[in-house]
């Protein structure tokens, strides 16, 4: 059994691998909120129960006992979040700290059990493919709007960004899951972009949020 610590740290250098490798100690301490120290002293833990490969001053990677935990972790997270949102009717903004708490239930019978319950979904309320209990993703290529050019369409298919406050930000802007949106144009000054959405509505959104919001073509 791996303590919640130990769990929240194999999810963080899991996610933070996925941009850079090797992870720094620096970027786990950043993730985690925590000092460097602690991250050093955690860090020889897992390697001691070879969760990760580590050696000081050249990054940290996981192994394939560690990514198994990290993957699986992260099943549990999204599966909560699904089943919230779609079965409790909690908003896309609510569910990510009750997720939290609720991933580290260790019942494989009981994860198992809701992923039949909700017929295996794919993705979760925010567009982050679900890992099966392989722990294989089925993942689609997302971009960003803000890598996209005037007269490109797509259904808002994800985000990076996942803060309640982004989150309400695009609800009240209507730009949520499966909406099909255009870009009509890309101001210069301030690369600020103008979408049309579902034919309706349009809505100038900026740089930052265009960067947070990903499409799928």
């Amino acid at each position: 059994m791996n303590t919640l610590a130990e769990e929240n740290y194999l999810k963080s250098i899991y996610h933070l691998s996925m941009d850079a490798g090797n992870v720094s100690t620096n970027q786990i301490a950043a993730s985690l909120k925590t000092k460097a120290s602690s991250v050093t002293d955690m860090l020889k833990k897992l390697a001691d129960k070879a969760l990760i490969n580590y050696t000081r001053y050249q990054g940290v990677s996981l192994t394939p006992s560690g990514e198994k935990i990290a993957i699986n972790i992260i099943r549990k997270h999204r599966l909560w979040e699904y089943f919230l949102v779609e079965k409790l009717n909690f908003k896309w903004d609510q569910v990510h700290d009750m997720a939290e708490e609720m991933e580290h239930i260790s019942s494989a019978e009981l994860i198992d059990r809701l992923d039949k319950f909700m017929d295996y979904p794919q993705h979760d309320p925010h567009g982050e493919p679900i890992p099966d209990c392989n722990g294989r993703f089925k993942a689609h290529e997302l971009k960003p709007i803000s890598a996209l050019s005037v007269n490109d369409s797509g259904i808002i298919s994800g985000v990076r960004d996942h803060t309640s406050s982004f989150l309400q930000y695009l609800e009240k802007q209507q730009l949520v899951i499966g909406k099909k949106i255009a870009i009509t144009e890309i101001i210069s000054f301030d690369h600020s972009v103008v979408l049309q959405v579902e034919n309706i509505k349009e809505v100038h959104i900026s740089r930052e949020v265009a960067n947070n919001l990903l499409i799928a073509l």
